[in-house]
């Protein structure tokens, strides 16, 4: 039996886990798709404090590589269920795994919503991007395409029209669906265009990187090609909180319903990360959620011990 399960091996994953190993504690990560979660995406991560650049790869690699050497046991598998036998907790796998521990922290992230088309995985990170925050200043003075139309989308294309010398904005609904006083600044970027109603068929290529995209418009069907240097793809997020919902509260939007403490009804359940729901994602707040809910899921640890 481990004093903590920590699922998700993203940074609030890791993080969590190296908080509890460093208070001595013994952590299992259960991680099924790779460690890092989505900075692997990111080429060069720039704004993280302490360090001037590294790769999201890098990131990662260093990450698990510390948390090892601390201690932490690793399983690669996918958690489907938490059940709660008094103070226990036992968590269950889709490989069949069965483990049990005092704590668990949730940390299973978000994927992007992608577009679905023809090479796009192969052009993360080189060529098609999902944060201007990120990734904007590897754009500065080129031109660059925002796939989408709602909040998320309008905000990248703000933030990117400070750096680029155009963006365009390629919605596939005959209108724009954020708010209005966003739309209202973007009005007034004379290097912002704005294209409705289109729906993006293909990505065009140069050798191995983005060149553009073609786009067909949903009336009519004509197609044409939109040259860019990078694409911005802000079509919104999914969690993956589903089947936890019984011991955490989701939002309407699937993701779960907590404050900053981390803290769910379900004593010894945590959740932290992008996963739960937040004005800000970002790898520092992630790196602060793991903090936060391993230095509560101790607390708890230790007034049972």
């Amino acid at each position: 039996m481990y004093d903590m399960i920590v699922i998700g091996g993203g940074p609030a994953g890791m993080t969590a886990a190296l908080y509890a190993l460093r208070n001595g504690k013994t952590v299992l990560v259960l991680e099924k798709h790779g460690f890092g979660g989505q900075i692997t995406h990111s080429p060069k991560v720039e704004n993280y404090p302490g360090t001037i650049q590294m790769s999201g790869n890098e990131f990662a690699d260093r990450f698990l590589e510390q948390i090892l050497h601390q201690g932490a046991d690793i399983e690669l598998e996918r958690a489907i269920a938490i059940k709660t036998e008094g103070d226990l907790k036992i968590v269950e796998t889709e490989e069949g795994g069965v483990y049990e521990a005092l704590t668990v922290v949730i940390a299973t992230g978000v994927k992007h919503r992608m577009l679905g088309l023809e090479g796009e995985n192969e052009l993360v990170g080189e060529g098609i991007s999902f944060c201007a925050v990120c990734d904007g200043d590897f754009y500065s003075g080129r031109t660059v395409c925002v796939a989408g139309g709602g909040n998320s989308a309008l905000q990248e294309a703000i933030l990117l029209a400070e750096k680029c010398k155009e963006v365009v904005i390629l919605q596939d609904l005959p209108m724009l669906t954020g708010e209005q006083k966003l739309q209202q600044v973007l009005e007034s970027r004379k290097n912002v265009r704005v294209m409705t109603n289109l729906k993006i068929n293909k990505l065009l290529k140069n050798g191995d990187a983005l060149a553009g995209v073609e786009v067909e418009n949903r009336t009519t069907g004509q197609k044409r090609e939109v040259a860019c240097d990078g694409l911005f793809v802000a079509i919104g997020l999914i969690p993956e909180n589903e089947p936890f919902r019984d011991l955490a509260k989701l939002n309407q939007y699937g993701y779960f319903d907590t404050d900053e403490q981390c803290l769910t009804e379900t004593p010894g359940v945590y959740v932290a990360g992008d996963c739960r729901s937040k004005f800000v994602r970002q790898l520092t707040t992630a790196v602060a959620d793991g903090a936060t809910a391993a230095l509560a899921a101790c607390r708890y640890i230790n007034e049972r011990k």
